[in-house]
């Protein structure tokens, strides 16, 4: 994993949100782009590093093609979370391989607090030592807290650089 900077810095690994209830993450993972993407679109891969800690993965429907639909759910590992464990579905708007990828999703819930498409576009960008992995998440429920949203994708993206990176 990466431990600093070219120039000495910390790795980025940051959030920030605004108004319109989005969050931005990034994280450095020492795997080429191509190899950071094909985790993405890869089913059993994506169950294996997609959900947050306290939380297992399971793929229900998977069409990685532009156009194509999927539907997941997270299931909690601990009683304490199970409040916290949904079914989503989506549609694959843009898929660039080793670039980006676009796709919306929507939680399976009747609270109301829960309703609404989510926007997702990730970004990989090759950096001298692998894959600036950037996330942008738009429209997050009113029922989550985006500093949520941060920690889980902050969580998942650990889980894909314990996949993917090279030794």
């Amino acid at each position: 994993m990466r431990n600093n900077t070219d120039d000495g810095r910390e790795p980025r690994n940051e959030a920030t949100t605004d108004e319109d209830r989005s969050i931005t993450v990034n994280r450095v993972i020492e795997a080429t782009p191509e190899r950071v993407y094909e985790a993405f679109v890869d089913p059993d891969e994506l169950a294996a590093w997609l959900s947050p800690e306290g939380f297992s993965c399971e793929v229900h429907e998977f069409d990685a093609t532009e156009g194509g639909t999927f539907r997941m759910s997270f299931t909690a590992d601990i009683d304490e979370l199970e409040p916290y464990a949904h079914t989503f579905h989506g549609t694959y708007e843009e898929l660039s391989p080793g670039q980006r990828i676009v796709y919306t999703e929507e939680f399976e819930s009747d609270d109301p607090g829960m309703t609404g498409e989510m926007t997702t576009t990730v970004t990989f960008e090759k950096v001298s030592d692998g894959t600036e992995v950037t996330a942008h998440q738009a429209g997050i429920p009113e029922n989550i807290p985006p500093q949520d949203a941060n920690e889980g994708w902050n969580d998942s993206l650990g889980n894909l650089a314990d996949i993917v990176e090279e030794a």
